[in-house]
């Protein structure tokens, strides 16, 4: 017997769970290790983003949120935001966040279509992340197929949000990176030590997509469950 809280389909997600608790604690623990070395050339993160963009001809604010590590670029308001640990930080790590959400700036600026696809689909994700496994366990609860279907037509679109993020986030860190380095910003051996805090950030993503991945999958079973049954 199938229960839609208790079944043994979960053990599809334990990989994909495991991975996603390694996937963070890297970035932590490579992020608060780089935090501690200050860039050699004495410029906060904020004023690199600043500098960054105004090479582009890019009049986005760069504004301070508060969190640990929710530093992203708005491409609706054009606003870039930096959170506390990243904001007034001289380490290689902020200045390697800091010109990370730039990349996402440049990208929307070029009209990058990675980007412009992930824009686009952004409402319907919203609603369809809310509205997807309830839809999904309430047509499996009722054995209805019809909601079952719709539950994962709704979800495929959060795994197509998933899968279109991934060169998003690494296009922007090979900017960023590209940038640092022909600006000067900086030095060669400082990069990599921006590059090992880009690398461990770009896993939290690709932890997320497996999720998402291993999710369908069984979603998928359990409707071959109901499918397979006599009413």
């Amino acid at each position: 017997m199938f229960y839609p809280m208790f079944d043994p389909t979960f053990l599809i997600l334990i990989p994909a769970v495991a991975l996603g608790m390694w996937a963070q604690m890297r970035v932590q623990s490579t992020y608060a290790r780089y935090s501690a070395v200050w860039a050699r050339k004495g410029v906060t993160a904020e004023m690199v983003a600043e500098r960054l963009l105004s090479m582009f001809g890019l009049r986005v604010p760069v504004e301070r949120v508060p969190g640990n590590l929710s530093d992203h670029y708005d491409p609706r308001s054009k606003v870039l935001r930096l959170s506390d640990s990243v904001w007034g930080n001289y380490s290689i790590a902020a200045i390697g966040v800091a010109a990370h959400e730039v990349g996402h700036a440049v990208q929307d600026l070029e009209g990058y279509s990675p980007l412009r696809i992930r824009n686009s689909i952004v409402p319907v994700v919203n609603i369809g992340s809310m509205a997807a496994l309830p839809l999904f366990f309430i047509g499996f609860l009722f054995r209805s197929g019809v909601m079952m279907d719709l539950g994962i037509l709704f979800f495929l679109g959060v795994v197509g949000f998933h899968l279109v993020t991934l060169p998003v986030e690494f296009d922007a860190s090979r900017r960023a990176l590209r940038l640092l380095a022909d600006t000067g910003y900086l030095a060669p051996d400082e990069i990599r030590g921006a590059k090992a805090v880009l690398d461990a950030a770009a896993w939290t993503y690709v932890a997320a997509t497996v999720m998402a991945l291993s999710q369908l999958f069984r979603l998928f079973l359990l409707r071959g469950v109901i499918g397979g049954r006599d009413d």
